[in-house]
C-alpha cells in the first residue's frame, strides 16, 4: 500500500518542495490551501497533472473543515506547514497569526485524537522561539525567549504538540527548523527581497534597496535540504523533536555583499545606525539604505541551530552551502 500524507500549507515554499520529495518517494500527496480569488498555486502548478497529487480546499481555523479532511483522507503522516510566517506582519496582525499558528494547530491535534487513525503528525516549529537567546548555538533543551507575535504563537503550538504526545500517546513531532531558503521564498523575505532588487538592478540601475537591522545573523539552509529532515523526523521509530539548522550564522549586511559580489558589483558601506548606507565603488551612487519600518519592535540579534541530534538519531545534515543556495536562487525562478 502507498503511503498517504496530507500537508496543509501545500502551496508554499516548503509546502511544494516536500511535495515533490514525497511523490518521487511513491506517495500519494494530498494537499490543502486556503480559497482565495486568485489561484496563488505557482509553487505547484508543475505537479497538478501527477495522478498521485490531489488538492483540496481549507483552512485550519475551520476545526470542522480539519476534522472532515483528515477523515476523508486517512492519511498515514500530517505536515502542518500552513502559517502566518512573516515575523514583521505579526506584530500588525496578531489576532489573525495566533489564530492559524496557535489555534490551527490545536484544531488538527484535536481531530487526530478524535480520528481513531494511526497516523504521524509533523508541526513546523521555528528557531524564532529561542528570541534572544543567551546561548550562542540552540538546540532541543535550549531556553525559549520569544520576541515577536509569531515565535510566541508557534511556541504554543510547539508546546501543544508535546503536551497531546505526552497526554494521549499520540506520534507527534516538532520540527525546530531555523532560516531555510529557496527560489521559492516569498518576496516580502529578506533573502528573496535582496536577490530580487540585485537582478533589477542589473537591468535599469535606478532603484535603492531599503532593509531594516543589517546586523540581525541568521543560520541560512536550502529548504531542499530542509523537506528531507522534515521527512525523516516521521520515519523515526518514536516521535520527538529535532532541530533543522546548518550550524552556521551570517549577517543581512554580509548575505547583501555576497549577493553583489555575484552581480559583479563592488559596493562599500558608509555611516552608522539608521543613517548607513551601501554605495557602488564606481560611481558612489547609494544603492541601498536603512528604513526604521523595517526593523523589528522586538529584534532578535542572532540565531545559529546546532542539529548534532537530527545528524546522530536521523543521519541528516545539510548538503547545500550558502553560497549554492545564493546562486541557486539568482538562477532560478521556480
Amino acid at each position: 500500500m502507498k503511503k498517504k500524507a496530507l500537508i496543509f500549507g501545500v502551496t508554499g515554499q516548503d509546502g511544494s518542495y516536500l511535495s515533490e520529495f514525497l511523490l518521487k518517494k511513491n506517495y500519494i500527496v494530498h494537499g490543502v490551501k486556503r480559497k482565495s480569488s486568485s489561484f496563488n498555486t505557482k509553487r505547484i502548478d508543475h505537479i497538478f497533472n501527477n495522478k498521485k497529487f490531489k488538492l483540496h480546499y481549507g483552512d485550519i481555523t475551520d476545526a470542522l473543515n480539519v476534522s472532515n479532511l483528515i477523515n476523508k483522507v486517512k492519511p498515514n503522516e500530517i505536515y502542518n506547514l500552513a502559517a502566518q510566517s512573516h515575523v514583521q506582519v505579526s506584530f500588525e496582525l496578531p489576532h489573525y497569526t495566533s489564530q492559524v499558528n496557535a489555534i490551527g494547530v490545536l484544531n488538527i491535534l484535536e481531530s487526530i485524537k478524535n480520528s481513531n487513525l494511526k497516523v504521524k503528525f509533523y508541526q513546523a516549529s521555528t528557531s524564532e522561539m529561542y528570541g534572544n537567546s543567551s546561548s550562542k548555538m540552540q538546540n532541543e533543551i535550549t531556553e525559549f525567549k520569544p520576541r515577536s507575535v509569531y515565535g510566541i504563537s508557534k511556541l504554543f503550538a510547539h508546546q501543544l504538540v508535546k503536551n497531546y504526545r505526552e497526554a494521549y500517546n499520540l506520534f507527534l513531532s516538532n520540527g525546530i527548523l531555523f532560516n531555510h531558503e529557496s527560489p521559492r521564498r516569498g518576496e516580502t523575505f529578506v533573502t528573496k527581497k535582496i536577490i530580487d532588487f540585485f537582478k533589477d538592478y542589473k537591468k535599469d540601475g535606478n532603484s535603492i534597496l531599503e532593509l531594516g537591522n543589517i546586523y540581525a545573523k541568521r543560520d541560512w539552509g536550502h529548504a531542499k535540504d530542509y523537506v528531507e529532515g522534515i521527512w525523516k523526523i516521521l520515519q523515526h521509530d518514536k516521535p520527538d523533536d529535532f532541530v533543522i539548522s546548518t550550524a552556521k550564522m551570517l549577517s543581512v549586511k554580509n548575505f547583501v555583499n555576497k549577493v553583489a559580489k555575484k552581480f559583479s558589483l563592488n559596493i562599500y558601506w558608509k555611516g552608522r545606525g539608521l543613517k548607513e548606507k551601501a554605495f557602488l565603488k564606481d560611481n558612489n551612487k547609494v544603492i541601498i539604505k536603512i528604513n526604521k519600518k523595517y526593523c523589528r519592535l522586538t529584534e532578535v540579534d542572532a540565531l545559529c541551530g546546532d542539529f548534532k541530534k537530527a545528524n546522530k538519531i536521523l543521519k541528516w545534515k545539510p548538503k547545500i552551502s550558502i553560497e549554492e543556495l545564493i546562486d541557486d536562487m539568482i538562477n532560478n525562478d521556480s
